[in-house]
């Protein structure tokens, strides 16, 4: 069935392929959802000289007004006003109408659709018109609108400010072939929007509440990750280096391409810097990369990196390597992994680094919902081919508390950074705790971050790795070191 683009990919991703021609869709929201913003800018996208978009108003507010307050998006083109796009008020024969129906109104619109063949159809606020009629004659009068503007394969978009209970007994949406909910969520730091496809007939559409942000671009719509179904990945018999000397060896000779990789450790223990390092290795093999950062800028990782040989400026400016910096205050889940997603659209992005997880929890404010939107995000990536490299930050001082609880199965391999005890000294420590389906050394080894991360000798008498608030350098050897550590797990 041929469907009528929105202008939006993703919005059109969202409705299972866009508008279906024909069709009668109910544009439901709350006031300042973006109703009426959303409806202009399909009409400004879609409407040509020979099949014009109307846009019919009600009882609201005057067009001169309306327009006015279009003039600052982008998509508004005062010069298709009239030839492209012709906006009607149809208040004087809804006052007019002595019969208390709506034939007046209906005979109008159809006439109109038949005569100038529009490409769109839009009546704003179709709700309105139950101040006219109700009961059997509402019913029969949208039946006859929709059916008959049907014939002409024009879509007709219906808006109103409906509640929730009225889209549970509404005829509107008993006989509409779509309907797209609005929502307006006040929260701090920032409101939220969203968007929700309750129901589109002859389409396979995306479930969930999709974010939406309104800017002089218009409404911009961003696809909940969770809805998509990436393809299942065959695992690829390949190793990457991972670009931290000395760690590859400990994991049995790189990382498994397409692998998800999360490293954890305190702050100022070298998470970053390993990012860079890792991210620094894919640009010497000319591979594509994405780095997505909470706190660094891109312009301070650019400097970070020069300091340590990497020009991450010249790859950016090529379009190898795609920093974003996504500030904590304005973090949104969807927003993210449609940056990602559109990054890896064509599969050549083979490096992506998050950094970091725990950052990334926190501002999101939905942590709920966050086991279910990793998990979706880690699949779409590895349906990229490719790997994931993620940060997440431990507690400095005091027992290690795992940050990301019960989402650690998510990722293939772990690696562990830590500071450790040398006497009057603070060190650092590294050890793979886990590679999923891959043989990989047990040891704990120095760790080195002056010219890059750098994996330095085993060491033999650390303890306290899983039980103490700090690893130290054991001065026992044999029972003796057994005894000890025993000795204080009784303590607590």
């Amino acid at each position: 069935m041929k469907q009528l683009s929105t202008g939006l990919a993703d919005l059109d991703l969202i409705l299972g392929g866009g508008l279906q021609v024909g069709s009668v869709v109910v544009l439901a929201g709350p006031p300042g959802a973006g109703k009426t913003i959303l409806a202009q800018q399909i009409c400004f996208t879609n409407a040509t000289a020979e099949h014009k978009a109307i846009y019919y108003t009600t009882l609201s507010e005057p067009h001169s007004k309306m327009v006015e307050h279009l003039r600052g998006f982008t998509f508004f083109d005062p010069a298709a006003l009239g030839p492209k796009i012709e906006y009607v008020h149809l208040g004087d024969l809804l006052r007019d109408s002595s019969a208390r129906d709506l034939s007046l109104l209906i005979d109008e619109v159809v006439r109109r659709a038949f005569d100038d063949e529009p490409v769109l159809v839009v009546i704003d606020s179709s709700k309105m018109l139950r101040d006219f009629v109700s009961g059997p004659s509402l019913r029969r009068a949208f039946y006859d609108l929709s059916s008959r503007v049907a014939h002409t394969g024009a879509v007709l978009l219906l808006l109103g400010e409906y509640t929730a209970e009225e889209m549970q007994s509404g005829v509107e949406f008993s006989l509409a072939d779509g309907i797209i909910q609005l929502s307006h969520l006040a929260r701090e730091p920032i409101d939220r929007r969203g968007l929700r496809v309750v129901k589109m007939r002859a389409a396979t559409h995306l479930s969930g509440t999709h974010t939406v942000y309104i800017t002089t671009d218009g409404v911009q719509v961003y696809p909940r990750v969770e809805s998509f179904l990436p393809e299942e990945t065959t695992p690829l018999n390949e190793r990457i280096p991972s670009g931290l000397r000395g760690l590859d060896a400990l994991m049995g000779g790189g990382i498994p391409r397409g692998d998800a990789t999360l490293v954890l450790g305190p702050s100022g223990a070298g998470k970053t810097i390993g990012c860079l390092n890792f991210i620094a290795e894919g640009l010497t093999r000319g591979e594509r990369c994405l780095y997505i950062s909470f706190q660094d800028t891109a312009n301070q990782l650019v400097e970070v990196a020069s300091a340590f040989g990497t020009d991450f400026a010249a790859a950016r400016d090529s379009d190898q390597l795609m920093i974003s910096h996504v500030p904590m205050g304005s973090l949104d889940l969807d927003v993210l992994a449609s940056v990602m997603r559109h990054r890896l659209a064509d599969r050549t992005t083979s490096r992506v680094v998050i950094d970091s997880l725990a950052e990334m929890a926190y501002a999101a404010r939905e942590s709920e919902r966050f086991p279910a939107y990793l998990r979706s995000l880690v699949a779409v990536v590895r349906a990229a081919g490719a790997s994931l490299w993620v940060t997440s930050e431990t507690t400095t001082f005091g027992p290690m508390k795992d940050p990301v609880v019960g989402l650690m199965f998510l990722f293939h391999n772990v690696v562990h950074i830590r500071y450790i005890e040398h006497c009057a000294e603070i060190g650092r420590t590294i050890n793979v705790l886990k590679m999923r389906g891959s043989r990989h050394d047990q040891g704990i080894y120095e760790c080195d971050i002056t010219g890059g991360i750098s994996v330095g000798g085993r060491l033999q008498r650390t303890t306290g790795m899983l039980g103490w608030s700090a690893l130290r350098d054991c001065p026992f050897t044999g029972h003796e070191a057994t005894e000890a550590v025993g000795s204080d797990a009784d303590h607590g």
